[in-house]
């Protein structure tokens, strides 16, 4: 399979990924750093999944316990911060002349 196309979209999942200060981020939390709504970008994950750009992982805990469903942790794999790198530099290269001295 193809690696995913590096649409808009797709590029903020990485950059948000790549910022994240925590470990890894679940699917509602990337959703409101992204403004990504879940129906987007779940199908988007499911291909950074299926590249090997991105590494999923369940929560391990009771949901009756925590009041809540479990949730499934996403965070970029070495290839993924490759990738997320270089389309953050992408980005920022093409902004900088709009912008001057912005980073994202």
């Amino acid at each position: 399979m193809d690696d995913p196309r590096l649409t808009n979209n797709v590029t903020r999942v990485l950059i948000a990924l790549l910022n994240a200060s925590e470990d890894r981020v679940y699917g509602l939390d990337l959703a409101g750093r992204t403004g990504i709504r879940v129906g987007t970008l779940y199908p988007i994950l499911d291909r950074l999944l299926t590249a090997g750009w991105v590494h999923d992982e369940w929560e391990d805990v009771e949901p009756a316990a925590v009041g809540r469903p479990r949730r499934r942790y996403y965070r970029l794999t070495p290839d993924g911060v490759i990738v997320a790198v270089n389309a953050r530099a992408d980005l920022e290269a093409i902004l900088a002349p709009r912008l001057p001295g912005t980073t994202l």
